[in-house]
């Protein structure tokens, strides 16, 4: 795609300088006051075409940008409704921290008194 842009704009500037090449007359202009002004057609071409182009080209940015501001109002506007539509978003549930254990006592190592033979049965 990006070949087919680059190919119509070398098109279209061989058109304008084959135009420009053919057309290099000079034309004159009667101006107010006697004035006569000598004015190359192309130029004249370019100069008329720019006087048109441009304050369409201008209102037509300032429309689009006027079009981005009044759907970002619409935008924000809507998200407000949707949030006080909603309510407000409930607390996370709060878990009840289990009650701290107190640390077990450690058991005491008996001491060997004396050392008692263990009777077995049936053993003398």
């Amino acid at each position: 795609m990006q070949f087919l842009k680059i190919l119509f704009w070398c098109l279209l500037a061989f058109v304008a300088a084959v135009f420009t090449f053919g057309n290099w007359t000079t034309i004159s202009i009667q101006l107010f006051g006697g004035l006569v002004a000598e004015v190359n057609l192309p130029l004249l071409l370019l100069t008329t075409f720019l006087l048109g182009f441009l304050p369409t080209l201008i209102y037509q940015r300032w429309m689009r940008f006027r079009l981005r501001q009044r759907l970002t109002a619409a935008e924000r506007a809507m998200e407000s409704a949707l949030a006080a539509a909603r309510g407000p978003e409930p607390a996370p549930p709060v878990e009840p921290r289990p009650a701290p254990t107190p640390a077990a006592p450690t058991p005491a190592i008996p001491t060997p008194a004396a050392a008692t033979p263990i009777a077995t049965p049936g053993a003398e």
